[in-house]
């Protein structure tokens, strides 16, 4: 479930995944790396070619190393299976970027080494984002970058309704500004509430801003987080469409110009420039006021276990590179994420301001499998996501859809 989760978000900077590379292509990687001058190195970037900084900073890296790079991009709903296949294969790639949610599930798979094991230096990492690698006590990888969440609005649209941006600070005001919105005759906020991860990743700031756990999904925070989502819809501050609505087509429904506010992501930055229509960003409000913890999307950069155990030395150089701080600008700019350590965040703010919410709202964040959940948010996030879905079609009331929410969980992950 959690391959399907961020398929949308690898796409950085709204760039669309080309098809993957072949399987076969893949073995004769695997294989190359055996020769001793060569690296395999498997990411989730199909999308960047042999001209992009991506591949440029990939073969860099390797002449750094005194190697040569052998690289095999996959789409990311793929490259889960393709790392456990190779892993029992004993054919892994010297280098693995997954998606950060994968982590866990590679890790109790016995297939990624520790940075016990590899050395790789991860003080510097933001202990948010570091958690999402993390499991059972230890840490599989380095983050290469993350995005999140947070509400895009449009200017014009507020101030034809009277609603000064700086007011909405918490849900209670949040809803006051929809109401003023559709009273001035325009739509309120729009969103994806899909039964699938993507819904769950949507959910998760409204879930988590309410102070509700994972562990309960029917508390009586988590209840008022699908409430609040139920009631603008009966209140048609929201569209029924956000029931089937993924990331891009709600984006779609902002971009039309007719909605007060969007929750999306970073990677919708170079399409809101090209909006036609003035908008800001604000992070998602807690239930009380303050930024709600929203889950982090982005990769972390593994070292696979080897049976020829001499090849980490190198591996972790080329890991090194592609993280350091040096590097690290070049890379979260080329894939539309914020840095994972604070000193590149703050390059990043100088080049661009307007990417200072988004460092806020990466430091509020959260990892999906943090909570040292592992490899139990998939079968938490299902029930969830399928409660979200019938509370919001009416079919269940929020109590009665978290609470069925909350029994299928606890039988998952018993």
């Amino acid at each position: 479930m959690a391959g399907v989760s961020l398929a949308v978000l690898a796409t950085a900077g709204g760039l669309v995944a080309c098809s993957s590379t072949s399987g076969s292509e893949s073995s004769s990687s695997a294989s190359q790396a055996a020769g001793g001058g060569s690296y395999a190195v498997w990411d989730p970037y199909p999308q960047y070619d042999k001209s992009s900084e991506w591949v440029k900073l990939l073969e860099a890296c390797g002449t750094q190393a005194g190697v040569k790079v052998e690289r095999t991009s996959y789409d990311t709903s793929d490259l889960t299976n393709k790392a456990l296949l190779a892993a029992q294969q004993g054919n892994s790639p010297d280098v693995l970027i997954v998606d950060n949610p994968v982590v866990s599930t590679l890790a109790e798979a016995g297939v990624l080494t520790t940075t016990e094991e590899n050395k790789l230096d991860v003080s510097a990492i933001a202990p948010n984002l570091l958690a999402a690698g993390q499991s059972g006590g230890k840490t599989y990888g380095v983050p290469i970058g993350a995005n999140t969440l947070a509400l895009y609005y449009n200017k014009g649209v507020l101030e034809k309704a009277g609603v000064d941006i700086a007011s909405v600070k918490d849900w209670p005001s949040l809803t006051a500004a929809l109401e003023k919105v559709k009273g001035a005759g325009k739509k309120g906020i729009t969103f994806s509430a899909i039964g699938t991860e993507e819904g769950s990743f949507q959910f998760l700031p409204w879930f988590w801003g309410s102070g509700a756990q994972l562990t309960k999904l029917d508390s009586a925070e988590g209840v008022s987080a699908v409430a609040l989502w139920s009631d603008w819809l009966k209140k048609g501050y929201a569209p029924n469409s956000v029931i089937n609505n993924t990331q891009t087509t709600s984006w779609q429904e902002f971009a039309s110009g007719d909605f007060a506010f969007a929750e999306n992501g970073t990677w919708q930055l170079a399409n809101a420039k090209k909006a036609g229509f003035e908008y800001g960003i604000i992070p998602v409000p807690g239930k009380g006021g303050g930024t709600a913890p929203a889950p982090t999307g982005g990769e972390f950069v593994s070292i696979p276990v080897q049976q020829d155990t001499a090849r980490y030395a190198t591996s972790q150089k080329l890991v090194t590179c592609l993280t350091s701080p040096d590097n690290s600008l070049t890379t979260t700019t080329t894939l539309s994420y914020i840095a994972p350590t604070e000193a590149v965040q703050a390059k990043q703010v100088a080049a661009t301001p307007d990417l200072k919410v988004w460092v806020d709202a990466v430091k509020a964040a959260k990892g999906r499998t943090s909570d040292d959940l592992g490899t139990k948010y998939p079968k938490i996030s299902e029930p969830m996501w399928g409660g979200v879905q019938a509370a919001l079609s009416g079919s269940k009331s929020p109590q009665e859809a978290m609470a069925a929410a909350q029994s299928a969980a606890a039988s998952a992950v018993q």
